[in-house]
């Protein structure tokens, strides 16, 4: 197969170098996954944003290869997830190896009616490239500016201004807001004299994006723990889309130099033989484990998503699905507050949720690196105890650890969720609605009818809407009537009954629900989903 052919996006004069001066609603530094969805999820809710990347292309290697179910929902609503599912490779299967030995299989993929799979491989630069397609088509909301580098910035009281390297000289550009998506070697995140604090772990993996020269089986994730392949502790190989492979190799940290292990004499022995076929390599890079977060997402007008504000191990799928779900929190928050509808707080609660969304991630990546290199003598006993009653013991097969994949967090303890009140089961207040079949109706699923705009949705299981809820920031649906519930699925999954009522956020996450219509709960509900108000003090129990 051809390697892939990267497009070249061509520079175009900006119009700060002739003396433009225009604020514009929002600034976002990097056009990877991260800063082209909050581009164009910002674009939904119809605010501008100017995008700048410092390169001329899309990124190199597959990266960020994995993409999560939640991840696949939202690209639903930007308009690329059919592409990314197509072009993709779809599984939900893995197969984890001690030694030559299988010692377990599992299964992601719990609901088979679910409108996307738990997990698609696509290499980064064809997710990239469908954003930016997507991103072309809304011109008058977007400008995206290749060969723009955000190098410098300055904050105001009510501005930010950016400093920015082209191929025809600098120019400042100002936002009401910066978003900077710039990755882990964010020149935003340098300017500003940031860094992360955090755990780098001494080992060293090869990563590589392979073509085989002879076809092989479309088989699942592949983890192996001390192959015979290979001496050293683990290798990975993941099915790609456009008929690659992805794999990795941890190398060790003494004595290992990145520079002759990405030798192609070097590397290719090494990956034929985990396949046992020729190969054609065409991405090979050395990297180490990093669990680091900003102390802080926002500062002032400045805030941070993607790896510009954290870094997490790539076993797990967790670095380019929680990007993206930072975009996703971030963009209806700037939208309401520069609608008028919200104050600055509510970009606060940014921080609160992204951040603890962070903290889940590296701890959970953290145990996984833990248990992968086993740099004591005691980690190793234990890791080769696990994986030597695992073969026969189910209970230890839960104890090993080779990456604990990617699911949506669940804002539990975040300061925009209102009361909980009389539900046993169902969607709690902080978690992203289930993506359930909604047959019968205009729209396949129900993420298809929420989130959309700058407005919250309303779920009420009722025969009609109640009364007294006509607040301009509310679409009431009534389940049963405006969205058909023949068999009683979606009340189920929400642990409804007649006359409850759930409030949705526009990021499709639960901020309240009751068991009971309660007009003047819900609007101070959505006062404090919009940091208008402070929650209720929990009542005393007797």
């Amino acid at each position: 197969m051809p390697a892939y052919t990267y497009p070249v996006y061509p520079f175009q004069r900006p119009p700060e170098l002739d003396g433009d001066a225009t604020l514009h609603p929002v600034l976002i530094a990097g056009a990877g996954p991260v800063g082209l969805t909050l581009a164009l999820d910002l674009a939904q809710r119809g605010v501008r944003s100017v995008l700048l990347e410092a390169n001329e292309t899309l990124s190199d290697g597959s990266r960020a290869l994995c993409w999560a179910q939640r991840t696949l929902e939202i690209f639903d609503r930007l308009g690329v997830a059919k592409q990314v599912v197509d072009k993709g490779f779809t599984w939900s299967e893995g197969r984890l190896f001690h030694g030559a030995e299988q010692v377990f299989q599992f299964d992601l993929q719990r609901d088979r009616d679910a409108q996307y799979p738990a997990f698609v491989n696509l290499q980064q630069y064809f997710a990239e490239e469908y954003l930016v397609d997507a991103v072309h088509k809304l011109p008058d909301l977007i400008d995206l500016r290749f060969q723009n580098k955000a190098v410098g910035v300055t904050q105001h009281g009510d501005r930010v201004v950016v400093r920015v390297e082209t191929p025809a000289g600098a120019y400042d550009i100002q936002g009401q807001y910066l978003a900077a998506c710039d990755g882990a070697r964010s020149t935003v995140r340098r300017a500003m004299g940031l860094d992360f604090a955090g755990r780098v772990f001494e080992d060293h993996f090869l990563i590589a994006d392979v073509d085989t020269k002879v076809p092989l089986p479309a088989t699942a994730r592949r983890f192996w723990f001390l192959p015979d392949f290979h001496q050293g502790e683990t290798a990975l190989c993941h099915r790609q889309g456009a008929g690659m492979w992805r794999v990795d190799f941890q190398l060790g940290w003494d004595g290992v130099d990145p520079a002759e292990e990405v030798k192609p004499e070097n590397a290719v022995p090494r990956i034929e033989r985990m396949l046992g076929v020729p190969v054609d390599v065409t991405w090979l890079s050395v990297y180490t484990f990093q669990c680091r977060r900003l102390a802080r997402l926002r500062h002032g007008r400045v805030l941070f998503a993607g790896d510009a504000a954290h870094q997490v191990s790539p076993f797990g799928a967790r670095g380019g699905n929680s990007g993206v779900q930072d975009a996703e929190n971030l963009a209806w928050k700037l939208a309401f507050v520069l609608d008028g509808q919200a104050p600055e707080a509510l970009l606060e609660s940014y921080h609160d949720e992204r951040g603890f969304a962070a903290d889940e991630n590296i701890r959970t990546t953290s145990r996984t690196t833990d248990f992968m290199t086993a740099k004591t003598e005691a980690r190793r006993v234990m890791r080769e105890a696990v994986l030597g009653l695992a073969h026969k013991h189910g209970f230890a097969r839960a104890l090993i650890n080779s990456g604990r994949l990617s699911t949506a967090t669940i804002h539990s303890q975040s300061p925009l969720n209102g009361p909980d009140a009389g539900f046993d089961g169902g969607v709690v207040p902080g978690a992203p609605c289930p993506n359930l079949p909604t047959p019968g109706n205009d729209t396949d699923f129900l993420l298809q009818v929420l989130g959309r705009g700058l407005q919250f949705d309303g779920l009420y299981f009722g025969g009609d809407a109640p009364e007294g809820l006509d607040e301009p920031t509310l679409n009431v649906i009534v389940v049963g009537k405006d969205l058909h519930d023949p068999s009683g699925a979606i009340a189920r999954a929400f642990a409804a009954k007649p006359g409850s009522f759930y409030l949705i956020r526009p990021d499709q996450h639960v901020a309240a629900r009751w068991d009971h219509v309660d007009v003047a709960a819900i609007r101070h509900a959505i006062d404090i989903a919009m940091a208008r108000a402070e929650p209720a003090p929990a009542r005393a129990t007797a």
